[in-house]
């Protein structure tokens, strides 16, 4: 058995070199993952091939979405099984057939709201679908706001602004909505998960987290809701134990199981550097995608970067111990 994370409940094998790619082909940093109804995975890179699309057991499939992105950021797949892809470079969202047809966009490419100004889109993050297949965005490297699109991309509403307050944000990285279509905000730099009704009312907060960057949470009542919470980048903190980068588990915000990073931040199996990313399969298997690029430096100052970066991984889920 290979390296294992977690304990009781929540134990996880990683699984080494899953994911085929053909000769000359590479993948940049993952920026986010999708599984459709079939088990197949949708990797959303930063590379010349945007889109990477496996099998369960990892064999390549196809590519797409050369013309469309240019710099990957979020992936949602809707109930029926149209994906929406979250570009940060082109402020927009696409909404794409599996096999890459355009089907709608939100926002005209290359062109990015005033910065903090509310209004839709300065470098967006992620994409969420509401039972009722509303359309909420969050707006975060150039913004500090969710917006709300109908269906068919009608902008409905946006809240927010920058700031610590309730509300508030300061960097919104990603965003859920459960089955009641509560509204879940991985607010990243403010250290907590808000939570809103679909009217953006504030109806209360997850906190001690760190730097929540990925967010993923299970279908149902009840959900789990899986965060992949970065490291400190500063050099007073950088070394500081038990803030991550790892995985943690929540049930109604409460930590119920932790995926570490194995021996520390690294490129290793079992090992996270920035947890950009996760998708579960439906047996329970997690896919979990990487920034190293960009977190490399910060966590390992005057280090070259590894020759082959491990930014893909998938961890097998294990019976209970």
């Amino acid at each position: 058995m290979g390296v294992v994370l977690g304990e009781g409940k929540y134990r996880y094998e990683a699984v080494e070199g899953w994911g085929a790619l053909p000769d000359g082909m590479k993948l940049g940093e993952v920026a986010a993952i999708a599984v459709d109804d079939r088990d197949r995975v949708y990797v959303f890179n930063r590379s010349t091939n945007p889109m990477v699309v496996f099998d369960r057991d990892g064999n390549f499939l196809s590519t797409w979405g050369q013309e469309l992105f240019k710099w990957p950021h979020g992936l949602h797949i809707g109930p029926d099984q149209s994906i929406y892809c979250t570009d940060e470079g082109s402020h927009t969202v696409c909404k794409c057939t599996l096999d890459g047809k355009l089907l709608m966009r939100i926002g005209v490419p290359g062109e990015a709201a005033p910065r903090m100004s509310c209004r839709p889109f300065n470098r967006c993050t992620h994409t969420a679908l509401a039972p009722n297949g509303d359309i909420y965005v969050s707006d975060g490297y150039g913004n500090a706001a969710v917006h709300k699109f109908s269906p068919d991309g009608k902008h409905l509403l946006s809240w927010g602004g920058p700031g610590c307050d309730k509300g508030q944000f300061n960097l919104p990285h990603n965003i859920h909505c459960d089955a009641d279509g509560l509204v879940y905000v991985a607010d990243r730099e403010n250290h907590r998960i808000q939570i809103f009704d679909g009217d953006g009312r504030y109806q209360g907060q997850w906190n001690n987290l760190h730097r929540p960057s990925a967010m993923f949470m299970t279908p149902g009542p009840c959900p789990l809701c899986f965060v992949g919470e970065i490291a400190p980048y500063m050099a007073v903190n950088r070394e500081t134990p038990n803030l991550g980068p790892r995985i943690s588990i929540l049930s109604g915000g409460e930590v119920v199981g932790r995926l570490n990073s194995h021996g520390g931040p690294g490129n290793g199996a079992g090992q996270f550097t920035s947890p950009h990313a996760i998708a579960m399969s439906q047996s329970g298997d997690l896919y979990v995608g990487e920034v190293t690029v960009s977190s490399w430096p910060s966590l390992f100052p005057g280090r070259p970067l590894p020759e082959n970066l491990n930014s893909l991984k998938k961890l097998k889920r294990l019976p209970e111990a």
